[in-house]
């Protein structure tokens, strides 16, 4: 019998009413995610995280989106604000710094309870990315998205935090926004195997990934969260074995209520359906609609958990320093 439920929720603001604690009780989340609405302050963060982890019983992973521009929901003075990846994917220590810049974001995670990050975004930038994307991705080719990539993903798990790579199997030919839109690529099937799918391909020992709403014409006329057509192609081509969320389930690039979307995220071979926004009402529809992970499924989130690790003890002030010395700005957070 699976201990998950097939989701993770949000929550709908610093501290959770009773309604909440009931579903989650009820669910059982495999996990949670949190957004600026969740984040006053660093006592109150933490005192959420256990409280959520409560709720679910279990040690549930708590992602957050702190990528570093645009898109870091923790700022100071809770965390380092940091400018978009795609502004330092160049010059020689690039590689390094994105290591460090992960390593000291898992850090600060860690010390407010939250130990998953929706990283490394692993997009290809191109001229036409939709801007709502394009300076969040670590470069403009396979070899340079790898590198940068993995070295995210180092960071993260040295810090005890489990990263998840996004948008699978690329979102960078994207000229939408899928947050409002449906973004369609007519991209040859060669060109998506040699160039975005090759770049997952090289990250498919990952133990979480997040799916893309966006259709791939050459391919499948559905999204790629809801065509088992495209999840196929993640597990057979790109070889991924890991746990696969859906991008946010609420975001309308998709057609559909909330809950039949879950429901066909889950049918297409999705393990995990991510809902984002906190509605209590929506978050009810959806824990009906997808039920309990399957065996395989808790399987891949066994493996998931079991990738994270208690970090060592490492001089946070050295590394802020050697990467403001690869000028990778980072603003000190006014207290720990």
């Amino acid at each position: 019998m699976s201990r998950f439920g097939a989701v993770i929720f949000g929550c709908a603001g610093t501290a959770l009413s009773e309604s909440e604690r009931t579903l989650y009780a009820e669910s059982k989340p495999f996990g949670f995610i949190l957004f600026n609405r969740n984040l006053q302050d660093a006592d109150q963060i933490r005192a959420l995280c256990a409280d959520l982890r409560a709720a679910a019983g279990h040690d549930a992973p708590i992602f957050i989106d702190q990528e570093g521009g645009r898109v870091q929901r923790l700022r100071p003075p809770l965390a380092r604000s940091w400018r978009p990846p795609l502004e330092d994917a160049t010059g020689p220590g690039a590689e390094r710094a994105f290591y460090l810049r992960a390593r000291i974001i898992a850090h600060e995670l860690r010390a407010l309870g939250i130990d998953g990050n929706c990283i490394p975004t692993l997009d290809i930038a191109r001229p036409d990315t939709h801007a709502v994307l394009r300076n969040r991705c670590y470069g403009s080719d396979v070899d340079t998205v790898v590198r940068h990539g993995r070295a995210v993903v180092q960071g993260c798990l040295d810090g005890g935090v489990l990263p998840v790579m996004k948008h699978m199997p690329g979102h960078g030919l994207g000229t939408l926004d899928s947050h409002l839109d449906l973004p369609r690529v007519n991209a040859p099937r060669d060109l998506l195997d040699t160039q975005d799918f090759a770049v997952f391909a090289r990250f498919a020992d990952l133990p979480l990934g997040m799916s893309a709403h966006l259709v791939f014409e050459a391919i499948d006329p559905r999204p790629a969260t809801v065509s088992p057509v495209m999840v196929d192609i993640l597990r057979r081509q790109i070889g991924f074995g890991g746990l696969l969320m859906t991008d946010d389930i609420s975001m309308q690039a998709l057609s559909g209520t909330v809950a039949e979307r879950a429901a066909a995220a889950r049918a297409a071979g999705c393990d995990v359906v991510l809902h984002c926004n906190g509605d209590l009402a929506e978050m009810r529809a959806i824990a009906r609609a997808v039920g309990p992970m399957d065996a395989e499924g808790q399987r891949r989130a066994d493996n998931a958990l079991a990738a994270r690790r208690t970090p060592a003890p490492v001089d946070i002030a050295a590394l802020a320093a050697e990467a403001a010395g690869l000028t990778l700005p980072d603003t000190p957070p006014e207290r720990a």
